[in-house]
């Protein structure tokens, strides 16, 4: 049975966030790192689902020195929620945002020479100095200037005085695989790159390339400060991080029983009749979250659900806002539930409930993708409830 529970008035489905579980993530992740070096926690992506505002003040009540985005949309959702920390945007932006960009006192990623001359007129139109982070490609091949031309695009822009390079960074592609050649080669090229632009009198501002499987399995490249994302939540980038770090997952959704049914033998649920009811005693019970929602249409008939402590079935084709699961009840099966259920129990499908847990790797699995997606999906339209 879920215990202290808190749900929304209008809809009996939410998404619950646990903020103890993340300052101890954030501080659990935090004591991986030396005393001088700095920690980004990354909050993309409304922080993985999680939300942005609310996780980036526990956060910072954690140790957090940073954050990063990956849009200037959501740097400003700080910027007005009253962050005031540096915060860097991920990626080089339009041209079109450098005004925004400049009032909100974001530092984006550059990696071209157009847009950091546009962000440097912009800026000291106004009076400022605008911050930027050089982004190199080391391999990845997804953002950055090439490793090897890093400092001539340094040495084109340097020049301007209305731009700053306050960090200089990459993204590793296989931090999460061990003793991985392709990692060893994108840390050497990065290196190379930072040395380059300090051997020729250019500041570097904070070097950072460390993620979260890099923080956890690569200490020698922590920097000057460590990027850490899907673990301040609670979930591990690869088995092998388990071994590193204690983290509890920050998310569960849970919605309440919205309608319960004994049909008839041989009636069928859900779009297509996929399932039909096999034998008789069996409650068809309705829960209001669908793939709208984030719970995957791929999921259906192949996933679990927890009511009072113990798993049910999932059955019929997921819908847009609403699924089915089935309880057996008096019926000798894989699935036996002691009791029925009633209108308005708890449905758990992501988390714990009693001595079962049900975890976002699992449905990750099922669903042939990772976690980091799961917990995205599942921010998205459902009301969001901290605990």
């Amino acid at each position: 049975m879920v215990r202290g529970l808190r749900c929304p008035e209008d809809r009996w489905a939410w998404v619950e966030i646990n903020l103890d579980a993340l300052r101890q993530n954030t501080a659990a992740l935090k004591r991986l790192m030396d005393r001088d070096t700095l920690m980004m926690c990354v909050v993309k992506a409304d922080a993985y689902g999680h939300g942005a505002v609310r996780c980036a003040k526990a956060m910072l009540r954690a140790g957090a020195d940073q954050f990063a985005v990956a849009t200037v949309a959501e740097g400003v959702e700080l910027r007005e929620a009253g962050i005031r920390q540096p915060i860097a945007i991920l990626s080089e932006p339009p041209v079109e945002t450098v005004q925004t960009i400049v009032d909100h006192d974001l530092s984006p990623a550059v990696f071209n020479q157009s847009f950091a001359l546009a962000l440097g007129e912009c800026a000291a139109a106004a009076g400022k100095v605008a911050t930027y982070h050089l982004a190199i490609d080391t391999g990845m091949t997804r953002i950055g200037v090439n490793w090897r031309d890093a400092l001539e695009l340094r040495r084109s822009i340097d020049f301007h005085r209305g731009i700053e390079c306050a960090g200089t960074f990459t993204h590793f592609a296989t931090a999460d695989v061990p003793r991985d050649w392709d990692f060893e080669m994108q840390a050497r090229r990065f290196f190379d790159a930072v040395d380059n632009i300090d051997a020729a009198g250019l500041s570097t501002g904070l070097v950072h390339c460390a993620n979260t499987p890099a923080t956890m399995m690569h200490p020698r490249v922590h920097m000057d400060m460590c990027r850490a994302g899907i673990g301040l939540y609670g979930l591990y980038p690869s088995a092998e991080t388990r071994k590193v770090a204690n983290l509890s997952p920050v998310m569960s959704v849970r919605g309440r029983i919205t309608r319960v049914e004994r049909p008839e033998v041989g009636t069928g649920v859900s779009y297509g009749l996929t399932y039909r009811v096999p034998r008789p005693n069996i409650q068809i019970c309705t829960v209001p979250i669908g793939y709208a929602d984030g719970l995957s249409r791929v999921l259906s008939g192949n996933m679990d659900v927890l009511v009072n402590g113990e798993r049910c079935r999932q059955v019929g084709r997921i819908c847009m806002d609403q699924f089915m699961f089935e309880v057996s009840v008096n019926n000798v099966r894989a699935y036996r539930p002691t009791r029925a259920v009633e209108y308005g129990d708890v449905v758990t499908i992501l988390g714990s409930d009693g001595s079962e847990t049900i975890l976002a790797d699992d449905m990750a699995a099922r669903r042939n993708t990772i976690n980091y997606e799961v917990v995205c999906d599942f921010g998205l339209r459902l009301q969001k409830i901290y605990v």
